[in-house]
C-alpha cells in the first residue's frame, strides 16, 4: 500500500526523513530507498523537477507541450537537433495549396490498455482540443477527416507552415477511454503509463509495455512535487536522483551528485510600448508611452546593457546573452548579435536623437519630455526583480531613469500597453516570433503588448507562414529579424531589449545519464524530460 506523501512545515533533516518515509512505498517489492541504490544499479528513479500540472495530464488542454508528453505519443516529434521527424506518423504530405495535411499513421501502435490507436483517435483528439477553450490553439483548423484506419486529413482555413508544430506538440488521446476524469487517469501510447497521482504530493509512472518506440531504461519513475528548498533538502539526504534548482543553489555541493547546466531559450527581456501615448484599448486601457516610443531610447538600452554582468551577478554565471527570443535555434539569425556594454555608443545614439541633460539633474530631456519610464515585473519573481534593478542601475550613467516596480499579473495586464515589462518567453515553435512581433497580434493577451508594427516584418511573417516546408520558412523567419536593412531586432526597431537566456540547473546523481539534452524551452523543470527514454544509469 502506498502511503501518502507528507508535506513539510519545517525544513530539517528530521522533517526530510519523515518526508521520505511518507513518499516511499511500504511494500518491499515497490520500495526504492536510497540505501538500496548504493553499490548496485536499479531500474527505478525518484525525481523532483517541478510543479504538477494544474489541469492534470490531458493533452487536449495543454499537457505535454513543454517537455515529454510522458503518457502520450504525438504524430511528429523533434530529434536532438530539433529536426522534425515521424513519431506516430509514418509520413505526411501537403496539398498544392498548403491547406490539406494528409498524415499516414503507423499500424503497430497500441494504447497502454492494449487497444489499437487509429485515425479515429487522432480526429477525436483534435476535435476535443478545438472545443476545449484552452492554450491549444487550433483556430486555423477547418475540420479533421478520417480517410481510413491509418490515414487522417487536416483541412486548414488557410495555409500555415507552422501547423507542423501543432502535430509535434499535441499528444493523442484514446476515444474509447476519454471521459470527464481523463486528466486524472490518462491512458496513452507514450513510453510510460499512469499508475498513481497523489495531488500536491507525487506522480508515479511505469513503463508502457505496449510502447512501440525505444524502450525506456527506467521501469518506474516517481515525480515528487516539492518546493525548491524541500527538493534540495531531499537531495542532501539521498532520497531523490534528480532535482531542479535555482541559480542561488548552484554553489552548494552534495556528495554523490553533480550539477547539470542545460542551455535554453528560456529568455528574459524588456518589452517596450512601441507607440506614442494617446490611444486606448477597447477595454479603455491606455496604449503607448512617449519615452519608449523613441527608437533611440530602445536602441540605447539594447547596446548599453552589460549582459555578461547580468549573467555573472544575477544568474551566478549560469546563462547566456539573449539577442532575440530564438537564440541558437535553427531559425535564429546570428546577425542579431549585439556588441553590448557600449555606453559611449549608446550616448551617441541618444545625442543624435537630441536627448540632452539641460538642467543637470542626471536625466536626459527632449523638449519637455524626460527620459524616464516605469519597468514592471511580477512581484513574486525575485529573478525578474533582480534583472530589472540591475538594468535600471546600468542605465543611470546614460541619463535614462527607469523606475522599477513590482506588481501582480492582474495589474501588469492593465498597464503593459503603456509601461515597459520584464517578460519571459521561449519555445521550439518559430511562430512565437509572429505572435510577439506580428501587428495582427497587437494588444492580444500578452503577445504584442507594445503594439509593435512593421509592414516589412509582417510581410516576412506572411511568407514564412505560407511556406511549403520548414526549411523554406526558416529563411523568412531569419529575414524578419534582420534582412540587412530592416527587422524587429535591436539593429532597427528594437521593440524589445532581450537580456539573458537562463540555464536550467539540475542536481543529478553522478551515475544518472540524462542523454543528449536539447535546448530547453521556457519553464524550468519538465523540459528535461524531452528525451526521457534515453535516461539511464551510467556504467
Amino acid at each position: 500500500m502506498i502511503r501518502k506523501f507528507w508535506g513539510f512545515l519545517v525544513i530539517s533533516i528530521f522533517a526530510i526523513s519523515v518526508l521520505v518515509a511518507g513518499c516511499s512505498v511500504s511494500d518491499s517489492n515497490n520500495s526504492v530507498k536510497s540505501k538500496e541504490r548504493e553499490g548496485k544499479q536499479v531500474d527505478e528513479l525518484i525525481v523532483a523537477i517541478g510543479s504538477e500540472p494544474a489541469t492534470g495530464f490531458d493533452p487536449t488542454t495543454g499537457w505535454g507541450r513543454a517537455g515529454s508528453p510522458l503518457f502520450h505519443s504525438t504524430l511528429l516529434t523533434r530529434d536532438d537537433q530539433l529536426n522534425i521527424v515521424n513519431d506516430l506518423a509514418s509520413s505526411y504530405t501537403l496539398s498544392e495549396d498548403g491547406k490539406v495535411w494528409t498524415v499516414s499513421l503507423r499500424d503497430d501502435v497500441k494504447f497502454s490498455d492494449g487497444t489499437p490507436l487509429t485515425a479515429e483517435d487522432v480526429k477525436f483528439t483534435f476535435g476535443t482540443a478545438m472545443n476545449s477553450g484552452s492554450v491549444v490553439d487550433l483556430n486555423i483548423v477547418e475540420k479533421v477527416e478520417v480517410v481510413d484506419d491509418t490515414t487522417v486529413k487536416f483541412i486548414l482555413k488557410e495555409m500555415q507552415s507552422t501547423f507542423v508544430n501543432t502535430l509535434v506538440e499535441t499528444g493523442i488521446v484514446p476515444k474509447h477511454a476519454y471521459g470527464s476524469d481523463y486528466a486524472e487517469n490518462p491512458v496513452g501510447s507514450g513510453p510510460y503509463q499512469f499508475v498513481q497521482w497523489d495531488k500536491e504530493q507525487q506522480l508515479i509512472v511505469k513503463v508502457n509495455p505496449e510502447y512501440y518506440g525505444t524502450k525506456p531504461y527506467f521501469q518506474k519513475i516517481t515525480f515528487l512535487y516539492l518546493n525548491e528548498d524541500a527538493a534540495f533538502a531531499a537531495a542532501q539526504v539521498g532520497t531523490v536522483d534528480l532535482v531542479s534548482i535555482p541559480a542561488e543553489f548552484s554553489n552548494k555541493k552534495i556528495p554523490g551528485m553533480k550539477l547539470e547546466a542545460i542551455q535554453t531559450v528560456d529568455n528574459r527581456g524588456i518589452v517596450f510600448p512601441y507607440v506614442k501615448s494617446g490611444d486606448r484599448t477597447q477595454d479603455g486601457l491606455p496604449i503607448g508611452n512617449d519615452v519608449t516610443a523613441d527608437p533611440a531610447i530602445r536602441q540605447a538600452i539594447n547596446i548599453a546593457v552589460d549582459r555578461k554582468a547580468l549573467i555573472d551577478g544575477v544568474l551566478a554565471g549560469y546563462g547566456s546573452p539573449a539577442y532575440t527570443l530564438v537564440d541558437g535555434l535553427p531559425w535564429w539569425n546570428p546577425d542579431t548579435v549585439i556588441q553590448d556594454t557600449d555606453v559611449e555608443g549608446a550616448r551617441k545614439v541618444l545625442e543624435d536623437a537630441d536627448w540632452k541633460d539641460t538642467d543637470g539633474d542626471g536625466i536626459l530631456e527632449k523638449g519637455a519630455l524626460k527620459a524616464e519610464f516605469t519597468l514592471l515585473y511580477p512581484s513574486d519573481d525575485t529573478l525578474r526583480q533582480s534583472l530589472s534593478i540591475a538594468v535600471a542601475d546600468m542605465m543611470k550613467p546614460l541619463g535614462i531613469h527607469i523606475k522599477v516596480e513590482g506588481a501582480t499579473w492582474d495589474v501588469i495586464s492593465q498597464k503593459m500597453h503603456s509601461e515597459a515589462v520584464l517578460m519571459g518567453k521561449g519555445s521550439h515553435d518559430p511562430s512565437e516570433m509572429y505572435h510577439i512581433y506580428g501587428s495582427d497580434n497587437a494588444g492580444i493577451e500578452y503577445n504584442n503588448p507594445g503594439y509593435y508594427k512593421n509592414a516589412m516584418v509582417d510581410n516576412y511573417f506572411k511568407k514564412a507562414l505560407q511556406a511549403k516546408t520548414e526549411d523554406e520558412a526558416i529563411e523568412f523567419w531569419k529575414q524578419a529579424q534582420w534582412d540587412g536593412e530592416a527587422g524587429f531586432s535591436w539593429i532597427e526597431d528594437a521593440p524589445w531589449a532581450w537580456l539573458v537566456n537562463i540555464d536550467h540547473l539540475y542536481i543529478r546523481s553522478d551515475r544518472l545519464d540524462l542523454g543528449e539534452q536539447r535546448i530547453h524551452v521556457h519553464g524550468h523543470g519538465w523540459p528535461v524530460t524531452d528525451n526521457i527514454v534515453d535516461w539511464k544509469w551510467s556504467q
